[in-house]
């Protein structure tokens, strides 16, 4: 994919932050050039602002503790970050999740 082309990419947020960000169901998220777990955070967050350090952390733009990435039925929470997602995500024909893990037992 060109840094030219623009793909729209569905994203399933957990409910505490749909909530944050008033929006029921799944967003779209334009993405420019390739489709990585950066450039889909990035257009979340530009989109909307109030999600910044919720999903990452500010500073390092690492995945905040407790949340986990997965698409495809594969967590790709210690994926690389620029590493491409999968084609069927980049096409919009599955949604990239964000997921509050659950601790404890």
């Amino acid at each position: 994919m060109s840094g030219s082309m623009c793909t729209s990419v569905r994203v399933i947020l957990p409910a505490h932050l749909r909530a944050l960000v008033r929006v029921q169901g799944e967003i779209c998220v334009d993405v420019d050039g390739e489709v990585t777990q950066r450039a889909v955070l990035d257009a979340v967050e530009a989109e909307f602002p109030t999600l910044r350090g919720t999903i990452r952390d500010r500073v390092t733009a690492r995945r905040r503790p407790f949340v986990r990435f997965y698409a495809c039925e594969t967590d790709l929470s210690h994926e690389e970050p620029d590493a491409p997602l999968p084609e069927r995500v980049a096409h919009g024909e599955e949604p990239f999740m964000v997921v509050g893990a659950m601790a404890g037992g």
